[in-house]
């Protein structure tokens, strides 16, 4: 079993990504073979509605997002981590997924999501509920904690001082982790995966 987790911080190894690897320390121990994504500064453009992904479901940029895509049944998990920027993900990290599931959103159905938000005062729980909004509209069971998923700090002094997020982190690597082998155990014992109706829309005028 493997989980994508996606740091979508412009630091690498700075307070989201401390919090990822928190519940990447506790996956590992179970077993779970872990990679992390970190979009950095690479310029990543927004989704443009253009609908080119319709029948290709491969998005027109030809980027990290395709590479993504592409290998997306290597992964059983998914964990975005965000800084909150003015009470919201990152841009960088909202743009990436935008584009991810406008285009393959189909190949992350039914697998454990979870969202990580690292926050120096306010704005955490907005920024967690915009991340959590990807999984809810693709089938996919969110993974949660003994509190909603979120470490303060400015500085990885300060987020590694917040023991009551460092512990939520914790918790939500060992949720995960349990999640994962009770649906890997579902499957051992002949539990088929859930069938999925064809996408009813209905516009509102």
């Amino acid at each position: 079993m493997k989980v994508l987790m996606i740091n979508g911080s412009p630091h690498k190894d700075k307070c989201t990504y401390t919090a990822l690897h928190e519940v990447e320390k506790r996956l590992n121990m179970h077993g779970i073979e872990t990679e992390m994504l970190f979009l950095g500064n690479y310029a990543i453009g927004g989704c443009m509605g253009c609908g080119g992904c319709i029948t290709t479901h491969r998005c027109v940029r030809d980027d990290m997002v395709n590479a993504i895509i592409d290998r997306a049944d290597e992964f059983d998990g998914l964990v975005l981590g965000s800084p909150v920027y003015y009470a919201s993900a990152s841009g960088q990290l909202c743009s990436f997924m935008d584009r991810l599931f406008y285009a393959g959103s189909s190949r992350f159905a039914g697998k454990p999501g979870a969202a990580v938000v690292s926050c120096r005062r306010g704005g955490a729980t907005a920024a967690f509920d915009r991340l959590n909004k990807y999984f809810t509209i693709n089938n996919m069971p969110i993974v949660s904690s003994n509190y909603w998923n979120q470490v303060h700090g400015n500085t990885v002094e300060e987020v590694l001082q917040d023991e009551e997020g460092m512990q939520t982190m914790r918790m939500l690597g060992e949720n995960m982790a349990w999640l994962l082998k009770v649906i890997d155990a579902g499957r051992r014992a002949g539990v088929p995966d859930p069938v999925y109706e064809k996408k009813i829309k209905t516009n509102f005028i």
